[in-house]
């Protein structure tokens, strides 16, 4: 379902929303172009849901580096899981938001605004492993179906 300004994703009981003026990662991560080659990217409110009550970040690499397109660059701890993070695209890993690392529930609370997690200089003024919101909502409809395996098989442990 979309308004023109976000779409929506049931995921169950709770409805994620996600802004149309961003492009997305398969890894549950949202891009929004900052100018020139930078991109901020933070976790989207599917990824979010899933972790619940996120309350650690931890970062293995420092701006300025040269990552790689799925480079594991940190992990981020939560009330659900500890899950390691890997770079949406590739480049020189910029900028990390000192305010998300100090007060990581900010990821919960504005997922799409101050609870950024890092920008990235990208080579490519559009890197072509971003997904556009609508190629994200077919996405979404895959990895729900993977996540409900998950969730049920571990309610079975």
């Amino acid at each position: 379902m979309s308004d023109g300004n976000e779409f929506s994703f049931a995921m169950g009981e709770f409805t994620a929303t996600f802004p149309n003026d961003r492009s997305y990662a398969k890894n549950h991560m949202w891009a929004a172009h900052q100018g020139g080659l930078r991109w901020r990217f933070g976790l989207t409110q599917y990824a979010v849901r899933l972790l619940q009550d996120v309350y650690f970040l931890d970062w293995v690499v420092e701006p300025p580096q040269t990552i790689t397109h799925r480079m594991h660059i940190g992990a981020i701890e939560s009330k659900k899981a500890e899950s390691d993070l890997y770079a949406p695209i590739a480049g020189t890993f910029s900028a990390i938001n000192s305010q998300t690392l100090d007060d990581p529930s900010l990821i919960n609370a504005a997922p799409y605004d101050d609870g950024w997690l890092i920008e990235i200089d990208c080579l490519d003024a559009h890197p072509d492993v971003l997904l556009t919101p609508e190629q994200y909502a077919e996405h979404l409809i895959e990895a729900w179906k993977v996540a409900q395996r998950t969730i049920k098989g571990q309610a079975n442990e």
